[in-house]
């Protein structure tokens, strides 16, 4: 460790994992010093022989703060008089309502209890400055954990009767993405897939989706990005197949069937940008035993979203992610349709279109055409699933008991 005054103990909770030193530039790890806790090193993290892999630490350090693609970010560091999101970061601690890491100053004899998000108030400054309301207070704080949301839509926490809930906005002359976000629960409630349950909020004539935090003091969220980290990709296997071998080596029970849900809800509402950053699993904190995949959420870039209208619905090509670059490659990746039932989607069209009524921004051709285009995805999945050449096993009751284990995430 060179001589700092920025120097920290990267903390889980309340083990100490590893001393570290921040650059005071530009708010980078420059050095770690001695491992505490191998254990509690984050997923993915290279270590050998008792050294943390300094380069990939850095990278998961910095993928904590906001990224510089946020929407008005640029004008939100000049109110705040910081120049990188990566002060903003050292600003909280590094805390966050997603996991229970955080940095300790070395000199300090704060504790996690005392300064985590989960059970204490944190400022509404960031957030409010973010949205681009600036700052109620004369005495700015900086202590939020919006300092560590990710993702480039404009987004804060607020303490909603006692419970953290994440307030998300949309983009560009539609606004869709909030309305998708709802109406994607809406059908994965329909499907029983496990979900965050996400509604509409309209503030200013502006819409917004809201949902509870699903990670509580118990618990971490680890992406699927992470997890592939864990173990060397083989040369022939795919991008799929790598994250399937990883949770295998990892314990961690019913990917395969999350994933099966995870690729029919993306192939019907056309979802653009599942990322490896946007999808994961959750384990428990302490224990570092892995309870299964997190219930799916951050599904707004979807039903054409940034198209114009006349593009809804056309055979225009859409990118797709996670594990192919289109839709209708990705959809046969699924093991098994048993557990679908898509009588239960009958209607969906209207309840979008009762959804979007009343929406400044999405005018009745737009409305029309993402109803005949949402039940036209529902008619080209059931052409799929009914296909003769479809070769799915029938293995119900195995699919419903590993799933069980995904759907009780503590509260």
């Amino acid at each position: 460790m060179t001589d700092s005054k920025k120097k920290y103990m990267l903390m889980h909770k309340n083990i100490s994992v590893a001393e570290m030193e921040l650059d005071e530039a530009s708010c980078a790890i420059s050095a770690i010093g001695q491992v505490l806790d191998e254990r509690h090193v984050p997923v993915g993290i290279p270590v050998k022989k008792a050294m943390i892999d300094r380069s990939a630490l850095n990278e998961w350090w910095k993928g904590r703060a906001i990224p510089a693609s946020r929407a008005g970010i640029k004008s939100a560091l000049v109110e705040l008089n910081l120049t990188t999101t990566q002060k903003l970061l050292e600003k909280c601690l590094g805390l966050s309502l997603s996991d229970q890491y955080w940095i300790c100053p070395l000199d300090s004899t704060i504790s996690w209890s005392q300064v985590n998000f989960f059970d204490n108030m944190f400022s509404d400054d960031v957030g409010n400055i973010l949205f681009g309301q600036g700052s109620s207070s004369e005495h700015m704080s900086l202590m939020s954990p919006d300092n560590t949301s990710d993702g480039w839509l404009k987004k804060k926490w607020k303490i909603i009767d006692g419970k953290r809930c994440l307030m998300k906005g949309g983009s560009g002359a539609t606004q869709q993405e909030p309305y998708n976000e709802v109406l994607a629960s809406r059908i994965m409630e329909r499907l029983g897939i496990p979900h965050v349950k996400y509604s509409l909020l309209v503030e200013n004539d502006y819409p917004y989706s809201v949902c509870e935090d699903f990670i509580t003091p118990q618990t971490d969220l680890i992406s699927a990005w992470y997890i592939m980290q864990t173990i060397k990709k083989q040369n022939h296997a795919s991008v799929y197949q790598h994250y399937l071998n990883c949770c295998e080596a990892q314990g961690i029970p019913g990917i395969r069937e999350s994933l099966d849900r995870m690729m029919v809800l993306d192939y019907l509402i056309v979802n653009e940008d599942r990322h490896q950053n946007n999808f994961g699993v959750v384990r428990n904190a302490e224990t570092l035993v892995y309870m299964g995949a997190a219930p799916l959420f951050d599904s707004g870039t979807a039903l054409w979203f940034d198209k114009p209208t006349a593009m809804i619905g056309t055979k225009a090509k859409i990118s797709c992610k996670p594990f192919k670059s289109s839709h209708e490659e990705q959809i046969k990746l699924v093991s098994s349709f048993d557990w679908l039932d898509l009588n239960s989607l009958s209607g969906i069209e209207e309840e979008l279109r009762e959804l979007v009524r009343g929406s400044l921004f999405i005018d009745e051709a737009r409305c029309d055409a993402l109803c005949k285009a949402l039940k036209d995805r529902v008619k080209m999945l059931s052409g799929i699933v009914n296909s003769p050449h479809n070769n799915y096993p029938v293995d119900n009751f195995r699919v419903i008991k590993r799933e069980s284990s995904v759907i009780q995430l503590p509260r």
